[in-house]
């Protein structure tokens, strides 16, 4: 058995594929990476959406790609790992395989007034019982049944068998296998408001208020387990296994190795999200979090909280596309550290809305406090404060929800905006507690290679693995918690006005 597993990271914005190869401990290491973006589409307002076959064709291409790069073959790989943007909606032809309507993308919020028409009918506290799910357009469900409803003899074809839903792993693992394999896992069927993360099972009550048919969704398993092998399209004919899949948040909260109750990982990519373990019992909370499915191995099930932010990443991707401001993300820290210290600027980038913990799919963004004197550096300095401001909310409201977590708990980052030292120091100031960097920033595919790899037999146990967890820097709180306090109130009062 080779040391060599490949994963798959398909994102918003990107897919990725990365080669990591086990060191004399077992433990992945990325060795090649191979990275291509795809166009967003955007429809209507507050719409967003996909051409699955980008999705598709970029993962083709970057893992082949991938593997020229780290110089091996697909015969060298002991597997695959997948991982992908979670609550992204997909619905193709069981028969051709080709979708029916672009995936409608976890942002998108086409079906706000749907979820409010629920709402008002009662439905929500059966829904968040069962699912640990909040009643919101964010979700598969209501994506799903958009679909259904849009396309032409879209419901009959699908009660008929011969329509296909997934997540973005369920229809990568179909094409991957051609067709042989209909199947996701624990974490991923968790975030479509079909699933009872309780019972461990799709929910016939859920698909019949959503009149979604049972025949169209996939099995679901754990995130170690065997998949399906890969058809000879994809390598030339070689077969490759694919042995762990995991939801991108949950993916990287096991590469940062959070094993343990009180555990908390926060991802800067598109979105945030921040995730705390909570053990082997399900936490409702009373403070509009999500309560999800951590991992489940060996038919056990870890769950969670979670605290989803809709733009964390993005607000820079507008800085770069929308104003024009920068040429590249890596510019932005540059451009907040010249800001000048004197201004007040808010910026509160409700692009599609704000999640956790206000979950207001409605509100839309702005920036207060600006003066003729406000410019790029001002903005671009308000703009990374929001993601801080917007990470304290979520934390604040898990140490509320879950009297075991609290204290000032480290909290493990990741992702594109976790090396922006200036954006974790402000974070660190905001939170009053440290940030913890790891060595591995790529946690989200080191997340999936680990479970491939473990299911493999070349991959060490949950436990050994978190031993080699190793960390690259430490950011502590320079601000005083008084000034911090100031900072947030004056977020606390934007956030306000806009939901007022």
């Amino acid at each position: 058995m080779t040391g060599f597993i490949l994963a798959i990271d398909q994102g918003t914005t990107s897919t990725r594929a990365i080669i990591f190869q086990t060191n004399e401990m077992g433990v992945p290491t990325p060795l090649a990476t191979a990275q291509e973006e795809f166009p967003q589409h955007f429809p209507s307002s507050g719409w967003v959406e996909h051409n699955p076959e980008d999705l598709w064709e970029t993962t083709l291409r970057t893992c082949r790609e991938a593997l020229v790069s780290a110089g091996i073959a697909a015969t060298d790989l002991a597997g695959i790992g997948i991982t992908n943007q979670r609550e992204t909606t997909i619905v193709w032809d069981k028969a051709t395989g080709l979708p029916v309507h672009n995936a409608i993308v976890w942002q998108d919020r086409r079906t706000s007034e749907y979820c409010d028409a629920l709402r008002e009918r009662g439905c929500e506290a059966e829904i968040t019982s069962k699912t640990g799910l909040l009643l919101d357009p964010y979700f598969s469900a209501t994506k799903l049944r958009w679909i259904l409803e849009n396309t032409k003899d879209g419901r009959v074809r699908a009660q008929s068998g011969a329509l296909l839903f997934g997540t973005v792993d369920t229809f990568l693992i179909w094409r991957l296998t051609g067709g042989a394999s209909h199947v996701t896992d624990a974490t991923n069927a968790a975030r479509t408001m079909l699933y009872n993360i309780h019972d461990g099972c799709w929910d016939a009550d859920l698909l019949q208020l959503f009149d979604v048919p049972a025949a169209m969704l996939p099995q679901v398993t754990d995130c170690a387990a065997e998949f399906g092998v890969t058809g000879p399209h994809v390598f030339d004919g070689d077969e490759v296994p694919i042995l762990g899949v995991a939801g991108d948040q949950q993916a990287a909260a096991i590469g940062q190795a959070c094993f343990k109750p009180g555990m908390m990982k926060s991802t800067y990519g598109t979105g945030c999200f921040a995730l705390m373990n909570t053990g082997d019992k399900p936490v409702a909370s009373t403070n509009r979090l999500l309560t999800t499915v951590a991992y489940q191995l060996d038919g056990k099930t870890t769950y969670a909280l979670e605290g989803a932010i809709f733009v964390a990443g993005a607000v820079v991707q507008w800085l770069r596309d929308g104003l024009q401001m920068i040429g590249h993300a890596r510019e932005t820290q540059a451009l907040a550290q010249s800001a000048d210290p004197e201004a007040v600027l808010t910026f509160v980038p409700a692009f599609t809305g704000l999640g956790a913990p206000y979950w207001n799919p409605n509100c839309r963004g702005a920036i207060f406090g600006l003066t003729r004197g406000s410019g790029p550096a001002e903005i671009a300095q308000a703009a990374l404060q929001s993601v801080a401001f917007q990470t304290r909310d979520l934390a604040q409201a898990m140490k509320a929800d879950w009297s075991e977590g609290q204290g000032d708990t480290v909290l493990r980052v990741d992702g594109g905006m976790a090396n922006s030292d200036w954006t974790m120091q402000a974070l660190a100031d905001q939170l009053q507690a440290p940030i913890d960097r790891p060595v591995v920033t790529e946690t989200t595919a080191l997340g999936v290679a680990f479970l491939a790899g473990m299911q493999a037999g070349i991959c060490p146990s949950p436990d050994e693995f978190a031993q080699s967890w190793a960390l690259d820097a430490r950011f502590e709180a320079q601000q005083s918690r008084a000034d911090s306090d100031v900072d947030y109130a004056r977020w606390q009062d934007a956030v306000g006005r806009l939901l007022s």
